[in-house]
């Protein structure tokens, strides 16, 4: 019996799947725990239909990650913070991802998750940083950063 997998079944197959399997575990396993279910020409129609849209919508991901890293990797595009600064020359207050992700909306209304942001640790230092963010999978990217002494 040809089936479509709805989940990942270890040694089976995986989401969105069509494999012949025996008809009593088709219907007596995968089938009743909502796993699988039969490929019919209408539920193959439906499967091929959503991959499609699915690799459209990861073009599109993909390209808005292109056009913001050619952004980022332009020389005017950096990001001024302006920090109080101790008698050791750090900050007082220190540079998270959180901070560089709502400045660098505010500043050129790129909207970027923080957690995309690639930090060890945040910067307690002043002058020019690249810090490094990754827009996609495929595409990586450098925030340039301008800290001053306020």
């Amino acid at each position: 019996m040809k089936v479509i997998f709805l989940a990942d079944v270890k040694g089976k197959g995986k989401k969105g799947e069509i494999k012949e399997v025996p008809t009593g575990y088709a219907q007596n396993f995968l089938i009743k725990k909502n796993l699988a279910k039969e490929a019919t020409n209408q539920a193959i129609g439906e499967l091929k239909g959503k991959q499609k849209s699915e690799e459209k919508a990861q073009a599109e991901l993909l390209a808005d990650a292109k056009a913001i890293k050619e952004v980022l990797d332009k020389e005017e595009t950096r990001v001024r913070f302006t920090e109080k600064v101790g008698p050791d020359g750090r900050t007082f207050g220190s540079i998270t991802a959180k901070k560089i992700a709502e400045e660098l909306n505010k500043q050129y209304g790129i909207k970027l998750d923080k957690r995309h942001i690639e930090m060890a640790h945040p910067i307690r230092a002043i002058g020019l940083i690249e810090v490094p963010v990754k827009l996609h999978k495929e595409v990586k990217a450098e925030i340039k950063l301008n800290i001053k002494e306020a």
